[in-house]
This record gives C-alpha cells, sequence and structure tokens, in this order.
C-alpha cells in the first residue's frame, strides 16, 4: 500500500509538521515521490516512522536518532553497535521508571498519612510547622 503524507501521519499518529521534518532532517531515508513530487510512504516507510517516534519517546535526542538511522543504514554488521546504544536507552529508562515509582510511593504515603488525619486516626504534623511543643 502506498500512503500520503496525510496518510502516514494518520497512520503513526505522527503531526504533518513532525513528518516533514523528519523527512527533511533524513531520517526517513529514501522517501518516494509521486508524479507531482508529493512525498509517498510504503509499509516499511510506516513501519521505520513508528519505529523513530518509538526511539523519541525513548527520550532520544535527534542526534542519537541520527547515529541510530545511519547505523541501521549501514545494514547488519552495526547491530552490536545499535545494541549497546538501545542497551544504554534501556538503562536510563529504568532508571527513570525507579524514580517515577519512588514518586509514586512518596504521593501514596502522604495520601495515607492525610486520610488518616481526616479520619481522626493520626495527629497532624507538618515538617513546615514548627510544633508548639518544642518550646
Amino acid at each position: 500500500m502506498i500512503y500520503t503524507m496525510m496518510q502516514a501521519c494518520k497512520e503513526t499518529d505522527m503531526t504533518y509538521q513532525g513528518l516533514k521534518f523528519y523527512c527533511n532532517e533524513g531520517l526517513v531515508p529514501n522517501v518516494k515521490r509521486d508524479k507531482i513530487n508529493r512525498r509517498i510512504f510504503d509499509e516499511h516507510d510506516i513501519a521505520w516512522i513508528k519505529s523513530l517516534s518509538c526511539l523519541k519517546n525513548c527520550g532520544m535526542s535527534l542526534q542519537e536518532i541520527k547515529e541510530y538511522t545511519e547505523l541501521c543504514l549501514e545494514g547488519e554488521s552495526t547491530i552490536p553497535q545499535r545494541k549497546i546504544i538501545l542497551e544504554r536507552k534501556r538503562a536510563q529508562l529504568e532508571e527513570s521508571i525507579a524514580a517515577l515509582t519512588a514518586s509514586i510511593d512518596y504521593i501514596d504515603k502522604k495520601q495515607e498519612f492525610y486520610d488518616e488525619v481526616l479520619e481522626g486516626k493520626r495527629e497532624y504534623f507538618s515538617n513546615l510547622i514548627p510544633c508548639s511543643c518544642e518550646q
């Protein structure tokens, strides 16, 4: 199947401007054109554009995505280098998940504390308000 720019945007959940930017930056290599010079995309292009979105969502910078794309274009021989890039990005994502989990745990504990205070099960205190009992 062949996709127009707008169809490709819909298929990949990307904005027109975003896809145009990726094309102009060389991140969608070998873009084909129709008779009136409009970009057209095939199934391989659509799959790659979805991969680009994933790489962006993983926190890769534009430069990192360009480097990864160049390695992909070089073929199978660069798989070890690509694996290293992805392993590093995965480790960073794991660290982010751990930090987010710690933040969620903090919120859950605060909510539990507030619930207990509101239910009269616990006396309220705040680290921001000095206790009058410490005089």
